[in-house]
C-alpha cells in the first residue's frame, strides 16, 4: 500500500542512499489519491501543533491547488466561488454551531 507524496519526494530518498520504488497515477487513480490526501492532510492540520500549523495548513492548500488543477479550474475561480458563497450563506466567523 503506497501514498501520494510530493513531486520531489523520490529524488530525496534516492539522495538519502534509498531506492525510492514509484509508479505514476492514472487520472481516476490520481483524483482517487488527492482526496484521500486532503483527508489525510486535513487531519494532519487538526491534531497539529501550534507550531507546526502553518506547515499544516500549506499541505492542504497544495493537495486543494492539485484538486482544482483536475477540475480544469484556477485557483482564483475558488476564490471567486467561496465569496459569492460566503455572500449567499455566510462564511464561519461568527462560530455558530447548529444542534440538530
Amino acid at each position: 500500500m503506497g501514498k501520494l507524496v510530493r513531486d520531489l519526494i523520490p529524488d530525496i530518498i534516492e539522495r538519502s542512499g534509498r531506492t525510492p520504488h514509484v509508479r505514476l497515477l492514472g487520472e481516476a487513480e490520481y483524483v482517487d489519491a488527492l482526496h484521500s490526501k486532503l483527508l489525510e492532510e486535513a487531519e494532519e492540520l487538526r491534531t497539529a501543533d501550534p507550531n507546526s500549523r502553518l506547515e499544516e495548513a500549506a499541505d492542504v492548500y497544495e493537495v486543494l491547488l492539485a484538486i482544482a488543477q483536475t477540475l480544469d479550474v484556477d485557483i482564483a475561480d475558488v476564490a471567486a466561488a467561496a465569496d459569492a458563497k460566503r455572500a449567499e450563506r455566510g462564511g464561519f466567523e461568527r462560530r455558530i454551531w447548529l444542534e440538530a
